[in-house]
């Protein structure tokens, strides 16, 4: 079964958007195996973060920010603006796709874990998750 879910973003930044991901699984009628879900973006990412603590979430975004900084002088990919360039190159150090088990219809996270997109752009609007089980 694949599904195409659409996660709302409001800037940079990591949205959680499990609570998307619940249902399907739920209404799929498979009772164990895999959800993988893949980003069709190239200046986004997923993964499985703390969903509990915002200062977690808060430290990764500014620890990314100071090892991808905008405006280096390396770049030439500037067109799209001063976001673009590093966007692809925190895209590239992270994951585009993830798997998580499932077991009686319910993911197998721990009790702390969320699932995240990671906007790199200041880019506001909607990004494409496809998730297959």
């Amino acid at each position: 079964m694949i599904q195409e879910l659409t996660v709302h973003v409001t800037g940079r930044g990591l949205h959680a958007f499990t609570s998307q991901v619940h249902p399907v699984i739920a209404k799929s009628g498979v009772d164990e195996g895999l959800c993988t879900l893949f980003i069709q973006h190239t200046s986004a990412s997923l993964l499985i973060q703390e969903n509990y603590d915002d200062s977690a979430r808060i430290d990764l975004e500014n620890w990314m920010n100071r090892l991808v900084p905008e405006h280096d002088s390396l770049y030439t990919h500037t067109l799209e603006g001063a976001d673009d360039m590093p966007a692809h190159i925190k895209s590239a150090l992270t994951a585009t796709q993830i798997s998580i088990p499932f077991q009686r219809g319910e993911l197998m996270l721990g009790t702390w874990q969320g699932i995240f997109l990671w906007e790199h752009r200041h880019h506001h609007g909607s990004r494409r998750v496809i998730l297959h089980i």
